[in-house]
């Protein structure tokens, strides 16, 4: 290693530290990765961090942090360093947490049936009914196969001794699974040889399991199995993993308002209909799942959800009332337990914890409340831990009379000093450390994913590892004592059966976000032209600045870029006004403002994006984030506005396949279009306008077409040629005959390919109103007529695009809702 690097680690003799063994040497395990660290500089080193950062931004890699000010936009944090676990160490501990899932399914199979634990006093009747985890509604419910938890995830840590320790079971959606699976993806790239030599389990094989089970047990009725993965939406702080997970796994990405239940049946509202879901998985919690029979508030979850699951119509991974189990005052009960529905001892024991809802379990708690931390019984109570060797005087006393006045509400747990490992921070800094390892249910028990996601306290001294509160993260690597088998979840070879053409069933939601993505990402770009034309002039000392900006300045009105003259700010001067128009996000209609629909919209299909697109729109964001008090500074931002707005739309021709939900995006783009030219080109024509001519000149800048009329009439801009090349020219793809026709062709294809009825008299009148228009009409001397002709024509085009826009919700987005009747439960 780097001179000094292990000398300068600061080893804690009174820690378990994963590298070191207490001889200060690497442990065996760790030895091949400690020697191959050896031969890097600390530039190397630093490189390598380097790139996990940037992999991370690259991949769009976040999680939200509901305090933090970035929000959804918060990166992952990934230490480059692996938590290194050896082989023997492995089986043993994937044993204990298989033997786990196979415990807590069996405690919700008694909980929800025949209730034998709470009749033989094996569970304090207390601790199950005073909780809002356990759910009424799910009584004498029976999952297919028998399995309640699909997949389970225990939290892990090591205490000084070695031994590892259950801190906590996630049972309802648990989640890291992906972000585990994430972190491998960059951290084996990070160290690739060290990743091979090392012998490394790949995790692959996990995630098939999953696939292949709920393939398996979906009650099909001999259909191919539709398995969609439900998730709360782009808000949830671990909605990346959900987008990840989803596209990983080959199932169809769903918020509750994508799923309908029709008959107990759940089905999936796509843009071609209503396509029948067998198997959800889940990461929504069970109060939020059906409105009907659970929180009545939801507005996340699926009504009549739980009648589907009671007629075993529909496979839920995992079962609703699973998070019963996520209580921490279970663990203490778990031991006997074990004996009595497995037959066997629990092969890992939980962190020592007493529930103060027993009198002998409070005194205790009361009377080492020094050695204990205090935490909530139940996931509903929001509380951190909180040490008990902390508190003194009045907190103290505050802290026992809370517990002595809701006892039930209360655990008190040891205090287990985590184990720690390295990580990376310009040097090796020891931090406190513990895993997350997943299980899923298959036909022989649960199976273990080998590896884990490691989660690494942020600060030295910290002994409360949560992401919510700035954990970082590892990857875990397990070795193999032999060679590794790859493994992918792709097919080996694929037959000519499987071959697809165009889109499988989309979610209309998808659609309509990639429709209004188009149309935002649209309007992103005109109003960065018309904001850049206008910026350009004042910054101009031309005495007709004015008379150029009185009709540039309307336009920016009329299409929202700037407010109506009776809203603006009076203080404000024009430079400053043209400013906010550029940054401020709570201005509707100012760029910024634009950008934040547009990044919502492709928020809600972030699954059907490719990673270029993702880093035209952050770096999007990006630039509208930095201060800017100059014009100057502004025309630069808009530049850059430009060419990430160029960049989208050229990933959207090139990079995206023509299946439905590209026609939408495409059909967004096309109306946003038509609209905006329709009424940008109206400006001038306004009836008694002074200085028409003067306006040509930015209106061909804000609609793109400078250029084509330079090229094509060498001269400066007039009347006829500026109306014909804007307004009826179709092979002017800025135009609003352009327009027209490419809506005619979208609309006619994607009404018969999704078998709806074409609505030809929203555009088709349009379309034969501009090829019949006589453009010799403006070769008279006095043309007004016919400019009175054409702004009605173009007046005509702004209410089609709007007809247009309100037919395409109503017929490809909307899906009749029939009324439902609840029923009594037994």
């Amino acid at each position: 290693m780097p001179a000094g690097l292990i000398e300068t680690y600061p080893f804690a003799a009174d820690r378990y530290d994963e590298m070191l063994a207490a001889a200060g040497e690497p442990r065996a395990h760790w030895q091949a990765f400690a020697d191959r660290l050896a031969r890097f500089s600390d530039g190397v080193l630093a490189g390598r961090a380097d790139f996990v950062r940037g992999a991370i931004e690259a991949d769009g890699v976040t999680y939200n942090v509901y305090t933090d000010p970035k929000g959804t936009k918060r990166p992952w944090e990934l230490d480059m360093l692996p938590l290194i676990v050896g082989a023997d160490e492995w089986e043993t501990l994937s044993a204990a947490v298989a033997q786990r899932g196979r415990l807590l399914n069996a405690i919700l199979a008694d909980l929800y049936g025949p209730r034998t634990l709470l009749a033989e006093g094996l569970l304090p009747p207390a601790l199950v009914f005073g909780q809002h985890g356990y759910k009424w509604p799910c009584q004498g419910v029976q999952p297919p196969g028998g399995i309640w938890l699909h997949s389970y995830a225990a939290d892990l840590a090591r205490a000084p001794d070695g031994k590892w320790w259950a801190i906590a079971d996630r049972t309802q959606g648990p989640s890291g699974a992906g972000y585990a699976l994430q972190n491998r993806l960059i951290v084996s790239r990070t160290f690739p040889d060290a990743f091979r030599e090392l012998q490394v389990h790949t995790l692959a094989g996990f995630f098939r399991s999953i696939q292949d089970s709920l393939a398996r047990l979906a009650p099909t009725d001999g259909e191919a199995p539709l398995n969609v993965l439900l998730t709360p939406g782009p808000y949830n702080e671990t909605y990346f993993e959900h987008a990840f997970l989803a596209r990983y796994l080959g199932f169809p990405l769903v918020e509750g308002q994508d799923l309908t239940v029709r008959d107990d049946t759940v089905y999936l509202k796509t843009l071609r209909g209503l396509r029948r879901v067998h198997a959800i998985l889940r990461r929504l919690d069970d109060d939020f799942c059906d409105p009907l029979e659970l929180r009545a508030d939801s507005a996340l979850g699926i009504p009549g959800l739980l009648g589907a699951i009671r007629a075993g119509r529909v496979l839920m991974a995992n079962q609703l009332g699973s998070g019963v189990l996520e209580s921490a005052a279970l663990l203490g009960f778990l031991p006997p337990i074990c004996e009595r529905l497995l037959n066997e001892p629990l092969k890992m024991p939980s962190v020592a914890t007493w529930w103060c809802g027993e009198e002998p379990a409070l005194e205790y708690v009361l009377e080492h409340l020094d050695e204990l931390v205090i935490k909530p019984a139940f996931p509903s109570m929001r509380m951190n831990a909180v040490f008990g060797h902390e508190l003194k005087g009045e907190s103290r006393r505050r802290m026992i009379e809370r517990i002595v006045a809701q006892p039930h509400a209360y655990v008190g747990q040891e205090w287990v000093r985590l184990s720690q490992a390295p990580m990376w921070n310009h040097r090796l800094m020891p931090r406190s450390v513990g895993i997350r390892v997943f299980a899923a249910a298959t036909p022989d028990g649960y199976t273990v994913m080998p590896g884990a996601l490691g989660r690494v306290a942020p600060r030295a001294g910290m002994e409360v590892i949560s992401m919510q509160r700035g954990g970082l993260s590892k990857d875990t690597w397990v070795r193999a004592d032999a060679p590794v088998v790859r493994t992918t979840l792709l097919k080996r070879r694929l037959g000519v059966i499987d071959l697809v053409c165009g889109g499988s069933d989309i979610p209309s939601r998808v659609g309509e976000n990639l429709f209004w993505m188009g149309r935002y990402a649209e309007r992103c770009e005109a109003s960065a032209r018309l904001l850049r034309a206008a910026l350009v002039r004042v910054s101009n000392s031309d005495p007709e600045t004015e008379l150029r900006l009185s009709g540039l300045l309307a336009a920016a009105r009329r299409s929202g870029v700037l407010p109506e003259e009776e809203d603006a700010d009076e203080m404000q001067t024009l430079e400053e006004e043209l400013l906010a128009a550029l940054t401020d996000v709570e201005q509707s209609g100012s760029v910024a403002a634009n950008l934040r629909a547009l990044a919502y919209s492709a928020g809600h299909v972030k699954e059907r994006l490719s990673s270029d697109n993702w880093h035209a729109l952050n770096h999007l964001e990006q630039l509208l984030s930095r201060p800017v008090g100059t014009v100057d500074q502004a025309l630069s931002a808009i530049d850059q506005v430009m060419l990430s707005c160029i960049s989208l739309a050229g990933f959207a021709m090139d990079d995206m396949t023509r299946d439905e939900g590209w026609r939408f995006l495409i059909l967004g783009r096309r109306i946003e279009r038509l609209a905006g030219l329709s009424a940008l080109v109206s400006v001038p024509l306004e009836p008694e306008v002074r200085g028409r001519e003067r306006m040509f000149e930015w209106l061909l800048e804000a609609a793109n077409s400078i250029v084509t009329y330079r090229a094509r009439y060498r001269r400066v801009p007039e009347l006829l040629p500026l109306v014909h090349l804007l307004v009826f020219d179709a092979t002017n793809p800025h135009s609003v005959g352009f327009q027209a026709e490419a809506l005619q062709r979208y609309l006619q294809r994607t009404a018969r390919e999704l078998g709806h009825p074409y609505p030809s008299l929203m555009i088709d009148p349009l379309a034969r109103r501009l090829a019949d228009f006589d453009l010799t009409r403006f070769e008279a001397d006095d043309c007004e007529l016919a400019v009175g002709t054409l702004r009605t024509l173009l007046a005509e085009a702004e209410e089609a695009a709007a007809s247009l826009s309100e037919e395409v919700h109503r017929r490809f987005f909307i899906h009749t809702v029939r009324p439902m009747h609840l029923r009594r439960v037994a």
